[in-house]
């Protein structure tokens, strides 16, 4: 068994929490087994001072 990673971006409109949620979403229709993730990133982008998407940097670990 060999434990191999994978980076994704995630987005949302709404939280950070969703902006994973999608992420790892994404990674599992390519990816099979994911075992952790790990957020190494957060950022957003703001509009009239207000944060209009958020977006989540991971890491996916996976078992092949």
């Amino acid at each position: 068994m060999q434990v191999k990673i994978a980076e994704f971006v995630g987005e949302s409109r709404k939280s950070w929490q969703e902006a994973i949620e999608n992420a790892v979403t994404e990674a599992s229709g390519s990816l099979n087994n994911i075992t952790g993730v790990e957020v190494y990133n957060w950022t957003a982008d703001c509009q009239n001072n207000k944060i209009v998407e958020y977006k989540a940097n991971i890491k996916i670990a996976y078992v092949e």
